[in-house]
């Protein structure tokens, strides 16, 4: 790992200015002037200010317009990368046709943001015991949540890189280059016990104030990421249990533990933030002061720019006020014809074909363009940012990394792989049909199949596709056209410049020897 990814004491010695900007939710620390990392620490307020900046790793963005849930749909048959041209963000251009090298890529991006959060996360596990000017609860607290948000980085580092370096306290600087990678079971190991630990603390809330706290991890949140990864290792027994937690007794109920169940109005989800079916949620906000010289520095998220129609002018009274765009990820029509006699499609697709061609808006054919766009994160003038920055950097649009929909339907898998029918009166079959039901769809067989297509429907566009072709093994086959090399891009190549002069060796499958 290199000093230029592993920011934080650079970070701290600036200023903290990592978290100064945040404004999400909970996320609201004021800049403090510049503060040596040495005399840092001492007062629950500096405690709480490190917390933030791990928090602050979650939704990130890249200089380059990188984002983790844009390169997932880059990558997956549901969507093309798009844009202006096909030099546009090369990141996402190479991963979505599949001619990335270690050189070209988003790996640097995702490997960088990753380890920094990992960073963070240790320097507030090391530095929390010394803080004595604080609430013992408080600090079991921060410890949980730091914990669970190691856990969090290290699930995506795994699953993007499979060999990685695993580091459990701060590197010093003359350890940066001599940090040896570790087996993946070692990582998955780790991730459990940090969950576990999570779990197991009494002072992690089991609900939260949205008002006040929105953003922060709960009890919940903990069982569902650790279902999560129980689901990636197959543990399909272990991964019914944590689900189950969440869930609750009856599935379309709410969870009497945590607070959760399905909103009535799935186009509600795009609308209300922090709400009973929010799990963990990626917080955006649009008064944020990032701008064209630090496009990492926004607290905005970036996709309600980038996803959205190029050159969009509405023609005709009643035209949806889409803000015009960037066009990238475009929706494929492959996609398209599986969702659109869905009642979800009309929050999931945003059909610039059909609005252009009964003359109601026009927009300028971008690159890959299908005629179909990302919904649920396109900018509108109504969510446009109005004090802060540059508009374009500056939508409050959040995302989820988990949600219960997600949930219901990660028990059901692993319910049906494990074994159970499927059939009615089967809690698969229970947890299946209630997804279908807030949308008005007939109850169906939880086979497989039918459990893996309601999730290509349901989280359309959110970042989970891609990830699901590539644990079932069904990435090689649905891929294959987009140049999908069954083998070897299931896992993105370690970022070439980590190489030089460290411990750290290519994975075999691009390449390399580990």
């Amino acid at each position: 790992m290199k000093q230029r990814n592993i920011k934080y004491i650079a970070l701290v010695a600036a200023g903290l200015s990592m978290a100064a900007a945040c404004s999400r939710g909970f996320l609201d620390v004021q800049p403090r002037g510049t503060i040596l990392e040495e005399n840092y620490y001492k007062t629950a307020a500096e405690a709480y200010t490190g917390l933030i900046a791990i928090y602050d790793k979650v939704p990130w963005t890249s200089n380059g317009y990188v984002t983790k849930v844009g390169v997932a749909d880059a990558a997956s048959d549901d969507h093309l990368a798009g844009g202006g041209g096909p030099n546009d963000v090369s990141q996402l251009q190479v991963i979505s046709n599949y001619t990335l090298t270690p050189a070209t890529g988003p790996q640097d991006d995702i490997w960088a943001n990753s380890y920094q959060g990992v960073f963070r996360a240790n320097k507030l596990l090391q530095k929390l015991p010394g803080v004595t000017a604080m609430d013992e609860n408080t600090k079991a607290r921060f410890t949980a949540e730091a914990k669970l948000l190691r856990a969090y980085f290290y699930f995506d580092l795994v699953r993007f890189f499979k060999n990685i370096p695993l580091t459990l306290e701060p590197i010093e600087k003359n350890d940066w280059y001599n940090i040896p990678q570790v087996t993946p079971q070692e990582v998955y190991a780790q991730i459990e016990k940090d969950l576990k630990e999570a779990i197991a603390e009494t002072n992690l809330p089991n609900t939260i104030n949205a008002a006040s706290e929105g953003g922060r991890v709960t009890k919940g949140t903990a069982h569902a990421l650790l279902g999560k990864v129980y689901l990636w290792e197959q543990k399909w027994t272990e991964a019914i249990a944590e689900f189950q937690e969440v869930n609750g007794a009856t599935p379309g109920d709410v969870s009497a533990t945590y607070g959760y169940k399905l909103l009535a109005n799935f186009g509600d989800l795009w609308k209300t933030k922090f709400n009973s079916e929010s799990i963990f949620e990626m917080s955006f906000t649009s008064t944020s002061a990032g701008n064209w010289d630090c496009v990492s520095c926004s607290e905005g998220n970036v996709l309600g720019i980038m996803v959205g129609p190029r050159a969009y002018k509405a023609l005709k009274t009643g035209a949806p006020d889409y803000v015009s765009g960037w066009s990238f990820l475009p929706v494929t029509t492959s996609l398209f014809n599986a969702i659109h006699n869905d009642p979800r499609y009309l929050y999931t697709i945003a059909n610039l074909d059909s609005l252009e061609k009964n003359g109601i808006a026009s927009y300028e054919k971008g690159y890959n363009n299908t005629g179909y766009f990302l919904e649920k994160f396109a900018g509108r003038v109504s969510n446009k940012s109005t004090g802060g920055g540059p508009s374009e950097l500056n939508f409050g649009i959040n995302m989820y990394e988990i949600r219960l929909a997600d949930t219901y339907l990660m028990e059901a898998e692993a319910r049906v792989r494990n074994g159970e029918s499927g059939l009615a009166g089967t809690r698969s079959y229970a947890l299946l049909n209630a997804v279908r039901a807030r949308v008005g769809l007939p109850a169906i067989p939880a086979t497989f199949d039918n459990i893996f297509n309601e999730r290509r429907l349901e989280l359309a566009g959110e970042g989970k596709r891609w990830f699901d072709l590539v644990r079932t093994g069904k990435a090689a086959t649905v891929l294959a056209t987009r140049g999908f090399v069954a083998g070897k891009n299931e896992i993105l190549p370690i970022p070439l410049l980590e190489l030089d002069n460290t411990k750290i060796e290519q994975s075999k499958e691009w390449g390399g020897t580990k």
